[in-house]
């Protein structure tokens, strides 16, 4: 169990701006590519719906003939990330913070290399980066507190779904084993 978890957050990562597709894609492409990129995390997935409902509330702008940018990826994919743990408005909150603060690209990028690091130093793949994190700032705090909360939910939801799949293979051996008698 301990292996595959390790071997799933050792190789993840997430894609830098510069490296997300700045060609147009639709909806359901959008939803593959996040989705994909989101796998080894072991958190539900993100799905067209869910698209429209951020785009909706304003969370993401409006795509543009019906084409999703860089722009919106980059913002998709750190409302994925981190949805089991900050409410709509929350979220809200936090994309007109960064907007005061920083360009999308260098605050995602900066989000990308935290939450690697709080991620790879929660699961023991990797030790804590040194100099990550320490420029203080309250948006940055808010930041690391949202990254610190993600990477405990992940850590959390893929140790018990670890379990739950441990004791599913244990009683079907168990059951196995009554019924051969």
């Amino acid at each position: 169990m301990q292996n595959r978890i390790t071997a799933d957050i050792a190789a993840f990562r997430l894609p830098r701006y510069a490296q997300i597709p700045e060609v147009g894609l639709y909806l359901e492409q959008v939803v593959r590519y996040i989705n994909a990129r989101l796998a080894p995390l072991g958190e539900p997935e993100l799905t067209g719906s869910m698209v429209s409902n951020y785009v909706k509330q304003k969370l993401v702008p409006a795509p543009q003939k019906k084409l999703y940018t860089a722009e919106h990826l980059a913002r998709l994919l750190f409302i994925a990330v981190v949805k089991p743990v900050v409410p709509l408005e929350g979220l809200r909150l936090m994309f007109s913070i960064q907007e005061e603060c920083y360009p999308l690209q260098t605050a995602y990028d900066y989000f990308c290399d935290e939450f690697e690091n709080m991620l790879g130093a929660a699961f023991g793949v990797a030790p804590a980066v040194e100099g990550l994190g320490e420029t203080e700032s309250d948006a940055k705090d808010l930041l690391r507190s949202t990254i610190s909360a993600t990477v405990n939910k992940v850590c959390l939801d893929r140790y018990l779904e670890e379990y739950r799949k441990r004791r599913e293979q244990a009683e079907t051996i168990v059951g196995k084993e009554i019924s051969l008698l």
